[in-house]
């Protein structure tokens, strides 16, 4: 069993970008959109920052999220993680916070609160390394990332593997390590959530995406994840 498990691990990392390889989309980044995500002054994020900060202090239903949480330090670096065998990212444990313990609604996908709570969540990880480990989920992210899928009859391998650092449409096509997100993307000129660059992917693929919060995409964040292992968190990050 030890060796047939060795052979497997083996197996995995030879699959995967060298780990010495690996390089966060900021390497990938213009002078200017560098400059951006360095000076907390005039990263397009610090709006949603500040947002959260005062979501984080203010009472929602029966509490604050400050009322029970001193710090969230190296927390975003464990997320995606496996609860009762099924995923759970940061926004969905932000929202079971809310429902069960502050008995407050829980927040919508790609709402400015939600995502402003996230980022201020995460904030607090950043330069932290990420810390994923394997499981079944993973590898059931793995099978969805290298699967062929919508009409164009592509995979997130054949993009973010096997063309690395090559053009697609005037942009450095990067290797797919969620290393800041949410993150604020000029071309969306808003913040974002990494399930929704995700949701981007498939439909540029001309495949039905996922919705949000579904096991898929949270198994594939789940994946992504364990490639970024080890990686600092940039979050919240700027892209083009």
């Amino acid at each position: 069993m030890r060796v047939a498990a060795a052979v497997l691990c083996l197996l995995l990392l030879t699959a995967e970008i060298p780990l010495a390889e690996r390089r966060s989309g900021y390497d990938f980044m213009g002078r200017e959109t560098r400059a951006m995500q360095d000076d907390d002054s005039t990263n397009p994020a610090l709006f949603w920052l500040a947002d959260g900060e005062a979501l984080w202090n203010r009472k929602d239903g029966a509490a604050a999220c400050s009322s029970c949480h001193a710090s969230m330090k190296g927390v975003a670096a464990r997320y995606p993680k496996v609860v009762a065998g099924r995923g759970v990212n940061l926004e969905q444990q932000i929202n079971l916070c809310r429902t069960e313990r502050q008995k407050a609604p829980a927040l919508a996908y790609e709402s400015r609160d939600l995502l402003a709570l996230t980022a201020y969540v995460a904030r607090q990880s950043r330069g932290m390394p990420i810390e994923a480990g394997w499981n079944e989920r993973t590898e059931a992210g793995r099978a969805l990332f290298q699967r062929r899928q919508g009409q164009l009859n592509l995979a997130c391998s054949q993009c973010h593997d096997d063309n690395w650092g090559k053009q697609l449409a005037g942009t450095t096509i990067p290797q797919a390590h969620p290393t800041g997100y949410p993150i604020y993307r000029l071309e969306w000129q808003d913040m974002g959530s990494l399930q929704r660059r995700l949701r981007n992917c498939m439909i540029g693929v001309r495949a039905e995406p996922y919705p949000y919060g579904s096991p898929e995409l949270v198994d594939l964040e789940l994946y992504l994840m364990w490639r970024a292992r080890g990686m600092k968190l940039e979050t919240p990050a700027v892209r083009p």
